[in-house]
């Protein structure tokens, strides 16, 4: 019988310690910091984010945001076999194990991450989610001010984007940023948890975003967009209940 579950002990006692607004536990824990789960016998790497503070949207910054608490962001996006292994089909135009999963709506990505998260495979108080639009910027800029976490340009060697590759490649093989993040910039879009809406007016700490809207956040850009859409404070949206083989998702780790 195959165990959905198994977590480094190391990384366990540790994790079941930290909790929201838990600043000890919180300081436990290094920038980049790599915790492992292994749910179905796939495994899903989360890196760590910690506390703090930047500038949220087009450089030099629109919002000050502020993080009173770390949280995970999964190391690449959610490929097909992580997909497949809970869902048991395997939605994607591009196929491949190791390929991000897209052709998933957002409406798709909650009913994954509410599979994930009744199998009780992380400690009590946490659990999977979208990561929120400024999670995600703070997670992809992981603590620069350029452009891309890379600099101010994009190349080749850096993302899939542009259309070069005519398709989605396997995540992690491009390079990561400070925080051991990859494919942040390009390959599919990202869905976040936000609806889309208007930034908020003064500094803000531990945003979720929009109360209402019609479109939920999307970010990162994608295999077929220019090098701007790729950018670490572009932002886009979509309409929540559709699915296109340039969008994907990406999973966070959250206190409750």
């Amino acid at each position: 019988m195959r165990t959905p579950f198994c977590l480094f002990l190391s990384c366990l006692a540790l994790l079941s310690g930290c909790s929201k607004g838990n600043t000890q536990a919180d300081a436990d824990w290094k920038a980049g910091a790599r915790l492992t789960l292994k749910i179905n016998d796939v495994e899903y790497a989360f890196r760590f984010c910690p506390s703090g503070n930047f500038m949220m949207g087009n450089e030099p910054g629109e919002v000050s945001v502020t993080f009173s608490h770390g949280f995970w962001m999964l190391e690449t996006q959610v490929t097909q076999a992580m997909w497949e292994s809970v869902k048991g089909n395997n939605p994607s135009h591009f196929k491949g194990a190791k390929l991000p999963v897209e052709t998933v709506s957002w409406n798709d990505a909650q009913e994954y991450i509410k599979q994930l998260n009744d199998m009780k495979v992380v400690p009590a108080g946490f659990k999977f989610s979208l990561p929120t639009e400024a999670q995600w910027e703070y997670a992809c800029r992981a603590g620069t001010t350029t452009v891309y976490h890379f600099g101010n340009t994009l190349t080749r060697e850096q993302a899939n984007f542009d259309g070069n590759v005519g398709q989605t490649t396997e995540v992690g093989k491009c390079p990561a940023n400070a925080w051991g993040l990859r494919d942040m910039h390009g390959n599919v879009w990202e869905w976040c948890q936000d609806w889309y809406g208007d930034y908020p007016s003064g500094a803000v700490t531990d945003p979720t975003g929009a109360t209402r809207g019609s479109n939920r956040v999307i970010r990162g850009g994608g295999w077929a967009d220019s090098a701007q859409y790729c950018r670490s404070a572009y932002r886009d949206h979509d309409d929540p209940s559709r699915r296109n083989y340039g969008i994907g998702i990406r999973l966070s780790l959250v206190s409750q």
